[in-house]
């Protein structure tokens, strides 16, 4: 039997011993990455500073982009052990070797191909712009003129008629492609520099192409052949004179092949100076061959509005729309001897084609001239004023081809022609029947190409129709 002083004793002893438990427990935390444990550590705020070292050092290595730490989930269980020692060094370690990071960038997708990655949005936007812009400069003007405050009013009705109409106007700008942009994330090593992805869409890639020209080959059947533009063939190659092909001659097609391609559109308008019409008045109390100008005639002048479609800065598709009298001529009225000198023009041009419309029009066309202008409609070719037939036959480039002496310092040739109707020394008036439009000599195409002279000097169709 224990005393009671024995009692006390144990008591004592139990207390002190519960004590010494509870003073040598220790709180710590296990970590968990993704539900998979880590490790144990101290305490949650050392997790919490390791990650945020760790993201600042990843933004530090790429300050250009936008960077992401890819933790995972981390979660922590609370425990506690006596004399227990968390492996915090160790846990941190590990963690830190489990992290990723990405970049977040914006990819290009033309056509469901994915061209590059590019920082952010306003780099993605920024070059397709720089893309159109190559070809549409006027994009390039507006913006920065948009950029620059400036006070603005509005011009009077008077000071709008005093402004030339010449000049071309954008009307529209697109990608022929299907474009778009996606967020993406992304191995920061894969960004492409904003420059290095311009130059890819703009330059493409290409390989060479040679082709040797076959029996009854010319440029434009070549050209549509290939789907190219026939700027392209004069472009590669210089030798080629008076569209002068023949078999067996090599010609290099190599041409680039860029990513994007840009489609413009442009209202294209110039103000010619015309003519004035001839007006002939009989005088039988006058001798024969002689004239004199009873009034004299002051030119006219109108405005000719184009339609112009263009691929990355070539041609495709020329259309007049629009043509306006500016200035009404005045006719100049001369009289000459009552007798009718067969063949001989009025000066007034009547259109050679019904129902006529412009598919290519006068002046610089690929590097070159284009003397006349190109017309389609119907395909009866009519004389276009009185005159006698100077020349039939065949023309290197023109093909099968007739021209008039109107015996008034004018004269017309009419090319391409799929058969003559008429013959040299004959005599012609207006409206006349002369040939059937066709797509001989060098031609892309049925159509009739035009061409007026006057004394010599080559004319542009439009001011006389």
């Amino acid at each position: 039997m224990l005393t009671a002083g024995v009692l006390v004793v144990l008591a004592a002893a139990g207390i002190g011993g519960t004590g010494y438990v509870q003073a040598n427990t220790v709180d710590y935390y296990n970590v968990y990455k993704d539900g998979n444990i880590v490790g144990s550590v101290n305490d949650p705020a050392e997790v919490e500073q390791l990650i945020q070292q760790q993201t600042e050092e990843v933004k530090k290595a790429n300050p250009e982009l936008s960077m992401v730490l890819d933790t995972g989930e981390i979660t922590y269980s609370g425990e506690s052990g006596f004399k227990a020692d968390p492996e915090t060094e160790e846990t941190l370690s590990k963690l830190k070797g489990l992290l990723t990071s990405h970049a977040e960038g914006v990819e290009l997708v033309i056509d469901g191909k994915v061209a590059g990655v590019v920082k952010d949005q306003e780099t993605a936007d920024a070059i397709l712009n720089r893309v159109q812009s190559k070809y549409a400069p006027q994009l390039a003007a507006a913006k920065k003129q948009n950029e620059v405050k400036t006070l603005s009013y509005s011009k009077t009705e008077a000071e709008k008629k005093k402004e030339s109409p010449s000049g071309n106007k954008l009307t529209g700008v697109k990608f022929v492609e299907n474009v778009k942009t996606d967020a993406v994330e992304v191995d920061p090593n894969k960004i492409m520099d904003a420059n290095e992805l311009y130059l890819k869409l703009v330059k493409g890639s290409n390989k060479p192409t040679k082709y040797t020209v076959q029996k009854g080959d010319c440029i434009g059947c070549i050209a549509s052949k290939f789907n190219i533009s026939e700027q392209v063939i004069y472009d590669n190659n210089g030798w080629i004179e008076q569209d002068m092909i023949k078999e067996g001659d090599v010609l290099d097609l190599t041409v680039l092949q860029p990513e994007l391609t840009v489609k413009t559109e442009e209202r294209q308008s110039e103000t010619i100076t015309y003519d004035a019409p001839v007006e002939i008045r009989k005088s039988d109390s006058m001798k024969l061959g002689e004239s004199k100008v009873l009034t004299e005639g002051k030119s006219g002048k109108k405005t000719l509005t184009y339609r112009i479609v263009k691929q990355n800065g070539k041609v495709v598709t020329e259309e007049l729309v629009d043509s306006q009298v500016v200035v009404k001529p005045v006719a100049e009225v001369i009289i000459r001897g009552t007798k009718v000198i067969l063949g001989e023009g009025t000066g007034h041009f009547a259109s050679p084609v019904s129902g006529w419309s412009l598919s290519s029009k006068y002046g610089q066309r690929w590097g070159r001239m284009h003397k006349g202008i190109d017309m389609t409609g119907g395909k009866t070719i009519m004389a276009p004023d009185n005159g006698v037939v100077e020349f039939v036959g065949q023309k290197t480039g023109y093909g099968n081809c007739i021209i008039i002496n109107h015996k008034n310092g004018y004269k017309t040739l009419y090319g391409h022609l799929k058969s003559i109707g008429v013959k040299k020394g004959q005599i012609v008036e207006k409206g006349d029947s002369i040939g059937i439009m066709g797509s001989t000599g060098e031609s892309t195409g049925v159509h009739l190409h035009f061409e007026i002279t006057k004394n010599g000097v080559l004319q542009n169709p439009l001011k006389y129709l």
